[in-house]
């Protein structure tokens, strides 16, 4: 499917909680080193491939093996720093692409001193067994998110327990090994095959809870590590979905206002109010009359989550807003399902991967009654997305894997640390990255004040971008007073579409690349 621009793969949420033993590795059998092979695209013509085995159980090494896809933008400096490791988030997210944009975005003598890796991790992508639980799961029309009814209910839970179950009969002897802990080892097997006494590693979104748990596991095998859009560790998936809902709901209401703002061009209302009320009188038309047959009112809401993840995707949407109710043509709506709420096989995999290591990774309520109460008083005050989202996650109370303890990921043992967050960050609201500052001794803090998007460097803002390439030149860090050690201003709100826009496109390429929902 031709996208205007891709839609992103994977979940950006969040685990806490006390640490978790793992076995040691002090037995671990040799680990040939890849062989890398040309796989260059167009846009990454220097892009290589390779690929490694990691035990599918860590506490049984010389068992049975699963394969990890590796990608990699060699080195070209005399000045070699070593791998740099990165993660677009999910969980479910694949990394093979983002080595090439990292490689081609950061300042070339910059990315020029590290060999850029990028992995799938396991059960993603090009990693085998590649997890599909249930294709079609996701396939238009859905039930109505919201649960008006008994009846809309039940439809929405017996999906839930349908996509639990068809995980459980596929891969029985997977789902065990799906975890945030496991493939932060298997992280650890990774450097071994490279050869490297240690990593540095860049994490975006879920990918920074992935590299503090790593951090947590082996603090002495990391040089430098970049966290971008922090997930708040101290929460437990659950009350951070809640927390989520409202987050999002902000950010669908700044786009509101938005579009107010615009008035002239969208001619949907003047007022946020006003514009707010016939978005959601869209929702309610589409509820009973899919658009075209497939744009129903939970593939509306698909639609329009991106738009909670980056603001250069508003423009877009705008127009396909203003088109159905204006002008009474579902086309451009339905276009823009197309391109920014359908699911392709790497959108279903990804999603099969997000509940396995979601609902593996720490507990969740089994009594739906528990959920049921939460999300009613969430919806009350932020009705954008909450059910919807209940929804993505309900697999959780049905998953037919026990749950792990999640991980305390404080630290003072490790080099220091740079975080990146947005204050308006909707999937990965601030407190997370305000937490991690403080858990993580030593690390450093820079702010992109009002900003909203999720994933902000190597997006455009220059200020952001300068930290950036100053820590992974030198460790040079910012250190300030109070909370942030350092504010940049956000980059200004996109203007309506024009015959003649161009601008940036980094921002959209990384939000095509970084994972949150599938």
């Amino acid at each position: 499917m031709k996208k205007r621009a891709a839609a992103l793969c994977g979940a950006a949420l969040v685990v806490a909680g006390t640490f978790t033993a793992v076995p040691a590795q002090a037995s671990t059998p040799h680990l040939a080193k890849p062989t890398w092979k040309k796989c260059g695209t167009a846009d990454y013509p220097t892009l290589q491939c390779a690929s490694v085995q990691v035990p599918l159980d860590h506490a049984k090494p010389d068992g049975r093996k699963i394969t990890l896809a590796l990608s990699r933008v060699p080195h070209t400096a005399k000045e070699y720093q070593g791998p740099l490791l990165v993660n677009p988030g999910g969980p479910g997210g694949s990394g093979l692409t983002l080595a090439g944009f990292v490689a081609a975005t950061l300042p070339k003598a910059v990315a020029a001193q590290y060999d850029v890796i990028g992995f799938d991790p396991r059960g993603v992508g090009a990693s085998k067994p590649a997890l599909n639980c249930d294709p079609g799961y996701v396939n238009p029309v859905r039930p109505d998110s919201l649960p008006s009814t008994p009846a809309v209910e039940q439809a929405n839970l017996t999906r839930a327990k349908t996509f639990a179950e068809a995980c459980g009969k596929k891969y029985a002897r997977e789902l065990p090994h799906l975890n945030t802990l496991s493939a932060a080892q298997d992280i650890d097997w990774i450097r071994r095959a490279l050869g490297a006494p240690r990593i540095n590693y860049f994490g975006y979104s879920y990918g920074t809870y992935l590299g503090a748990v790593y951090a947590k596991l082996h603090p002495d095998r990391v040089r430098r590590m970049v966290l971008d859009s922090v997930v708040d560790p101290t929460g437990v998936w659950y009350d951070n979905n809640l927390a989520q809902d409202h987050a999002f709901n902000d950010r669908h209401r700044a786009f509101m206002a938005w579009v107010a703002k615009h008035d002239a061009t969208y001619r949907l209302g003047s007022a946020p109010e006003m514009v707010e009320a016939k978005w959601y009188a869209m929702r309610a038309a589409l509820a009973k009359r899919p658009a075209d047959g497939t744009v129903g009112a939970a593939e509306l809401e698909d639609t329009f989550l991106p738009g909670g993840y980056y603001n250069g995707y508003w423009p877009y949407l705008a127009e396909a807003f203003a088109a159905y109710v204006n002008d009474k043509d579902p086309a451009p709506l339905v276009e823009a399902y197309e391109n920014f709420g359908a699911v392709d096989a790497a959108g279903e995999n990804g999603y099969s991967i997000y509940t396995s290591v979601q609902c593996r990774d720490t507990g969740w309520p089994r009594d739906w009654r528990q959920w049921r109460k939460d999300n009613w008083a969430a919806h009350a005050e932020a009705p954008f997305m909450t059910w919807n989202n209940a929804w993505y996650n309900a697999p959780c109370a049905f998953w037919p894997t026990s749950s792990l303890r999640p991980v305390n990921v404080a630290n003072g043992k490790l080099p220091p640390v740079l975080l990146f967050q947005a204050t308006h960050d909707a999937a990965t609201p601030y407190q997370g990255g305000a937490t991690l500052h403080r858990l993580l001794r030593g690390s450093s803090l820079v702010v992109e004040e009002n900003g909203g998007n999720h994933g902000i460097t190597l997006s455009g803002n220059a200020c952001l971008d300068q930290h950036l390439a100053a820590y992974l030149t030198d460790g040079t860090v910012p250190r300030g007073h109070g909370e942030a050690d350092a504010v940049c201003a956000a980059l200004p709100d996109p203007k309506p579409l024009t015959a003649k826009v161009a601008g940036d496109s980094r921002g959209a390429t990384l939000h095509g690349l970084l994972g949150f929902r599938g």
